[in-house]
């Protein structure tokens, strides 16, 4: 007989689900949360993102005095950080090699050279007396459970130092980034001290590798914020050469001499070699070709290569379990209202300890000395015993300071035969004076905290702050334009018929503009009135019928340029003088009255202009010759009209002399009267600017 098969399991109750977008954003902002405070942030409180949290407590409990394997304790740290030995193993490196909280040994790399660091089983680590002083006291933290529950990790670290602006930070999360640039030890804790004293104070950044930044720009650390930063150049050793001594922040010197090895292979510097001589210090010596002008090399290297860098700031921090932008004003302020009660909480616990030490002291002291300990030879009972006690102490508990607790009694019982043989009442009340005059100083502490506070900092400026100067030179310098100080080594060339400029053109038809870099911008317009600004290329097509070409500086947006078209939909041509105005790079903007133009003389007024009109002769057409002088006109938009000069077709246009001029005319320059025929076009209005473009030099193809 066959079994009966078991019963279906009972089908899942039904549950309310959420629709795919629904559930798809929760889910994303629940990991944007996680990600901005619990991995890249840190918290203003301690100045530490959950990482480099996780391992400084490590070290904490691995601390002997001795180096440690970083290997180790990344392992250790991995009790607390659920998110591999890389990212632990890279935080570490990262704290270590600012010198501050980690005493390394081994080969932690170099940030100035770029050099990464040795494998973790190579290199050794514990905490600097600095750390220890500044970061951990137990009796201040609180404690949560780890991510796993088996151990216990502090929330935060009771750090009585603004951590977070002297080492600096970087992170990005889910929509949100920081960056807070590092800063002067010495000049944090002195702006420390002048904010409790109710002082004005200003920090600026200050970078380990030394340089030269300009703050003007820098607004407190706020987002817009930037600052500036120069390499230390120096002359020398020969005549031709430039020293490299201190880096940019953010800069190795394996990037600055790819910059600028790039720089020179494309035109833009001149260099014959460079070599690096780094080794404790930064010495990268650039060799410059003959016929270089040493007086603009300096500020070539600036423009052109990484010796000068931009760093941006925007200070975001975790306030209060939620994200905020903060000054860095403000994030010393906060520090320092944190340091003044973490030390106040600090003088509270030391004088609740003392009080207690002074009263078990005078416990023990009233016990020995008048023998309360014989009152318990009969005692059957352990409450009998301590009964014992209380009675034999209630005469002298007038002379306490605190109430005597059961705590207090079996403190009493634990009292050895030996203490109570060797006592020695004299030393016993020299004790409790002691403890008094301890008393007497940390209440005095209390009374005025800020005064102490500054006392704090006065020490950690005594003991720490030897070698800690100001590195970085702080000044103001101008903005050094790439186009003003590169060298020009190519050459622009133009084929008009074919509509192609460039520096790589050969062949029939091509004909040279002038020298020019790769960072100039040219100017061409074409037989169709277009103007167009595009940057220097190799070779590029701008449309065939060129009529005009020029490189292009940014001012000569105010230049005046001269010009004669014929609008093709009326039949009618004119004359203008115009300067081009603001205008964007690769636009294509229209100089006639329409669409439809043809150009037919165009020059910039780089000396007094005349033309000459030869009109096609027609039926009642008595004067076939109109001579123009654009000195007579006014100079408005590249988008005005223009002079209307003649509604019948022209057959030929030439330049002519002012002599030429005079003599046909019978003008000379004190007779402004306009020559041209013709009245002044409608549509005058002025074009809208744009943006500039660069350089000089100028062709006209008529």
């Amino acid at each position: 007989m066959s079994k009966k098969p078991p019963p279906p399991p009972p089908l899942p109750e039904a549950r309310e689900t959420l629709p795919v977008p629904d559930t798809y954003q929760e889910y994303f902002l629940q990991y944007a949360s996680y990600v901005i405070t619990d991995r890249a942030i840190p918290d203003i409180a301690d100045g530490l993102k959950p990482v480099q949290r996780r391992i400084l407590h490590s070290l904490w409990e691995n601390e002997d005095g001795r180096y440690n394997k970083v290997a180790n304790l990344v392992g250790h740290s991995m009790k607390y950080h659920p998110h591999g030995d890389a990212s632990i193993y890279a935080a570490m490196v990262g704290v270590g090699q600012k010198g501050l909280l980690i005493d390394t040994q081994g080969n932690w790399g170099d940030p100035v050279t770029g050099d990464s660091a040795a494998a973790a089983r190579y290199i050794e680590a514990r905490l600097t007396p600095f750390a220890k002083e500044v970061v951990f006291a137990p009796q201040l933290t609180t404690y949560k459970l780890s991510y796993d529950g088996r151990n216990k990790e502090p929330l935060l670290l009771p750090v009585r130092f603004p951590l977070l602006l002297a080492a600096g930070t970087e992170g990005i999360a889910v929509g949100l980034s920081t960056r807070i640039l590092p800063h002067n030890f010495i000049e944090l804790l002195q702006a420390q001290k002048a904010y409790l004293k109710g002082e004005e104070f200003e920090i600026h950044p200050d970078f380990p590798t030394g340089g030269i930044a300009d703050v003007g720009s820098y607004q407190d650390g706020l987002p817009g914020s930037r600052v500036r930063v120069r390499a230390l150049l120096e002359p020398g050793p020969g005549s031709k050469c430039i020293t490299i001594r201190e880096l940019p922040f953010g800069a190795t010197t394996e990037s600055v001499i790819d910059s600028i090895l790039s720089a020179n292979e494309k035109g833009k510097i001149k260099v014959s070699k460079v070599d690096d001589n780094s080794a404790a210090d930064v010495e990268i010596v650039v060799h410059f070709q003959r016929g270089v002008d040493m007086d603009r090399a300096e500020d070539a290297l600036y423009a052109v290569t990484d010796c000068e860098v931009s760093l941006s700031s925007h200070c975001n921090v975790i306030l209060d379990d939620r994200p905020a932008t903060v000054s860095v004003s403000r994030l010393l302020m906060h520090n320092a209202d944190q340091t003044r009660e973490l030390l106040r909480r600090d003088l509270e616990i030391q004088l609740e300890r003392l009080e207690k030490r002074w009263h078990q002291k005078s416990l023990v002291q009233i016990f020995i000395e008048n023998r309360i300990y014989l009152r318990i030879e009969k005692c059957k009972t352990w409450e009998a015993v301590l009964s014992a006690i209380d009675r034999g102490l209630e005469p002298h508990k007038e002379g306490l300071r605190r109430d005597v607790t059961p705590d207090d009694l079996v403190m009493l019982t634990e009292v050895k035969i030996r203490r109570i043989s060797a006592w020695d009442a004299g030393k016993a009340r020299e004790e409790l004076q002691a403890i008094d005059e301890e008393i007497g100083v940390v209440r005095g502490h209390l009374s005025d905290v800020t005064a102490y506070t500054l006392g704090w900092l006065d020490h950690l400026l005594d003991k720490y702050g030897k070698g800690r100067e100001r590195r970085t030179r702080l000044e103001s310098f101008g903005t050094v334009k790439a186009v003003a100080v590169v060298e020009r080594t190519s050459r622009l060339f133009v084929d008009a018929k074919a509509g192609f400029i460039g520096t790589e053109l050969k062949g029939e038809g091509v004909e040279e503009v002038g020298v020019c870099s790769d960072l100039d911008d040219v100017m061409v317009v074409r037989r169709d009135g277009a103007l167009t600004v595009c940057r220097v290329a190799g070779k590029k097509y701008v449309g065939e019928g060129i009529a005009y070409v020029q490189i292009f500086a940014p001012e000569d947006r105010d230049a005046v340029f001269d010009m004669a078209y014929t609008d093709i939909e009326s039949g009618r041509t004119y004359a203008k003088r115009f300067t081009v105005g603001g205008i964007t790079r690769d636009k294509s903007y229209g100089l006639g009255k329409s669409s439809k133009t043809k150009v037919l003389w165009f020059a910039r007024e780089d000396e007094e202009h005349f033309i000459h009109l030869k009109l096609r002769k027609q039926p009642r057409l008595r004067k076939t010759d109109i001579y123009v002088r654009f000195a007579e006109m006014l100079v408005k938009g590249r988008g005005a009209g223009g002079v209307a000069l003649t509604k019948f077709p022209v057959s030929r246009l030439a330049a002519i002399s002012a002599q030429v001029y005079a003599n046909r005319t019978g003008r000379t320059e004190g007779n402004p009267k306009p020559q041209a025929n013709g009245s002044q076009a409608a549509s005058d209005d002025a074009a809208g600017l744009d943006s500039a473009a660069d350089d000089d030099s100028q062709k006209s193809l008529f």
